[in-house]
């Protein structure tokens, strides 16, 4: 396992001075970076050959989001790891232990220039250290909407949303939806995340959100002008 101590900055809070979503995931993606640098396994390791990990799926429930200043200590540990893809558990907690928010995560190696995954170098076969996972489930890879969505305003892919891999950083699918939910005038569920990663967006393209209704949330298609997903969102209560 590895683990961070850390403190909820004010710029990291919602308009109720609590953690934000988008925060909390890009807490946990925070988590596993600083694991790849200190495994020697960072940044300076795969994008000179042209590849990056990238998250497939997100599976995300939260108690409790954490108020302005609360410390938190965020854990992460991969625990199943082939040539293929890697899964990997995240924890939020308070600095006593308590858990705020817990995720699930599938993972795969893609080539950045041709936008596809390939085999798992073995060099990165390093992440997993036989921990048992949590208790959450797998991950939902194959989100699908049911019945007539609302296709919402039309959103361009800004340089704030683009990482170091060229394209729209996985947290950002999120902002997105939740964009398309306040479009509507819609409350946006924060008890449970579920992610579909299809394609990548990248800088200047179009992505034409549709909500659909989904029992006690809403699911989001971030879809290209020509229908094309590039990611599903589920969000929902607990």
């Amino acid at each position: 396992m590895y683990a961070f101590d850390s403190r909820v900055r004010y710029s990291e809070c919602d308009g109720s001075g609590r953690l934000s979503l988008v925060s909390l995931i890009d807490y946990f993606q925070d988590c596993s970076t600083f694991q790849s640098q200190e495994l020697g396994r960072g940044l300076a390791s795969l994008s000179p050959r042209g590849l990056a990990w990238a998250l497939t799926s997100w599976h995300i429930e939260v108690d409790e989001l954490p108020a302005f200043g609360t410390p938190v200590t965020v854990s992460t540990w991969c625990y199943e790891m082939t040539r293929a893809h890697a899964c990997r558990n995240f924890r939020l907690a308070t600095a006593e232990g308590r858990t705020l928010a817990r995720a699930d995560s599938r993972w795969a190696v893609f080539d950045t220039a041709r936008g596809r995954a390939v085999r798992v170098p073995a060099d990165q076969l390093v992440y997993c250290t036989g921990e048992e996972p949590l208790d959450l489930g797998a991950p939902e890879r194959r989100l699908r909407p049911e019945g007539t969505g609302t296709p919402c305003p039309e959103l361009v892919v800004r340089a704030q949303s683009i990482d170091t891999n060229g394209h729209v950083n996985n947290a950002q699918y999120v902002l997105f939806a939740e964009l398309a939910l306040e479009a509507l005038g819609l409350r946006v569920p924060t008890g449970r995340v579920d992610v579909s990663y299809r394609a990548m967006a990248r800088l200047g393209d179009a992505i034409a959100p549709v909500v659909y209704p989904d029992g006690p949330g809403w699911v989001v298609d971030l879809a290209a002008p020509d229908g094309a997903s590039f990611a599903l969102v589920r969000l929902r209560d607990r």
